[in-house]
């Protein structure tokens, strides 16, 4: 096992999976502490920062990477496992966009009506006490919110040869948005073409399900993650596990496809772990199962599938790799929602 630190620098982001040469190589055991920028490349810094004003567009949503994983090829899985997610900035921000959110019209959802008007709100970070301070911006109402630290954006390069931008999300991972890959729980995408090529960023103070104005709390995040290789292992969607939960991921429009998508291989993943048949797996997750809603205002929406993992009675999942990287040493996460 190797330790890794890695600080990009502005030319470093990247702003697509796919189509990007390496920044470091990694292997299969690893744990790396990297530093990711928010998604306006750190240019909001106050309430008159509007985005459209002092961000360049399409150079948004920066992620940290690629990281070329060694000893990977299509057909393997990478396990993420995300040991600490810490604020590097005490102040995140969150805004709204004209035309972009889900209660405004947008280019593909037409509409005759103003667009709404682009605001920016400035929260509070203490990740001492685990708290997000909101604050009304039109008059004196404040309230503050656990701190519930999360990466966005967490993919690697998709099949095909293709380049596909940071701020949508697909098979491969991307921007899914999901408040679960919060620190505590491993994220298992499957790999693509040789090395991987894992990137992230996006980082979110907090993120209400659904993400549904279009921007979370935004912040910078020193985060530390731990790697494993699982060889001759196909992921077909992105899969998450924490301690008492496996989900499935799926990324689409309509969100009615991204539900079938995320539902759809759960069944067949309760199945394949419970040795049960299609319908009674199907039965299960359709009586004991969870829906989480990641967004719904991306170029893909996200929704997940979630079945409490008691109900799997130890099955092996992924060869105890959630297991092994949750023991690996780290350092000290207090406010991100690790141990």
């Amino acid at each position: 096992m190797g330790e890794h630190t890695y600080t990009p620098t502005a030319k470093d982001l990247s702003y697509t999976f796919g189509g990007v040469p390496p920044v470091a190589s990694l292997r299969s055991g690893d744990v790396l502490t990297l530093f990711t920028e928010d998604c306006f490349g750190g240019a909001v810094t106050t309430v008159d920062d509007l985005p459209s004003q002092v961000c360049t567009f399409p150079y948004l949503n920066p992620v940290t990477g690629p990281f070329f994983i060694e000893d990977t090829e299509p057909g393997d899985t990478l396990a993420v496992h995300f040991l600490s997610i810490v604020p590097a900035r005490k102040t995140g921000v969150s805004s709204t966009f004209p035309h972009f959110g889900a209660l405004t019209s947008t280019s593909h959802t037409a509409a005759l009506q103003p667009p709404l008007e682009e605001r920016v709100w400035l929260y509070d970070i203490d990740a001492e006490a685990g708290l997000v301070r909101y604050r009304a911006r039109n008059s004196d109402f404040t309230a503050d919110l656990p701190l519930d630290a999360m990466h966005g954006t967490v993919g690697v390069a998709p099949a095909a040869f293709e380049a596909r931008s940071t701020i949508t999300c697909d098979a491969h991972g991307g921007n899914m948005d999901t408040p679960e890959l919060r620190a505590g729980t491993t994220l298992y995408l499957g790999v693509n073409m040789h090395g991987a090529m894992l990137g992230l960023g996006d980082g979110h103070a907090r993120q209400g399900q659904g993400e549904s104005s279009g921007v979370a709390v935004e912040i910078a995040m020193t985060t530390t993650i731990a790697i494993e290789v699982i060889k001759g292992v196909p992921t077909l969607w992105p899969r998450i596990e924490s301690d008492n939960a496996i989900m499935s991921v799926g990324c689409a429009r309509p969100l009615e496809d991204a539900f079938r998508i995320s539902q759809h291989d759960l069944v067949g993943w309760t199945a394949q772990l419970t040795g049960l048949d299609t319908l009674d797996a199907y039965q299960l997750v359709a009586q004991a199962g969870t829906a989480p809603v990641g967004n719904v205002v991306d170029p893909n929406y996200t929704m997940l599938a979630s079945l409490p993992k008691h109900l799997l009675r130890g099955a092996d999942l992924y060869g105890g790799t959630h297991e092994r990287l949750r023991a690996t040493p780290h350092p000290d996460a207090t406010g991100t929602g690790a141990p």
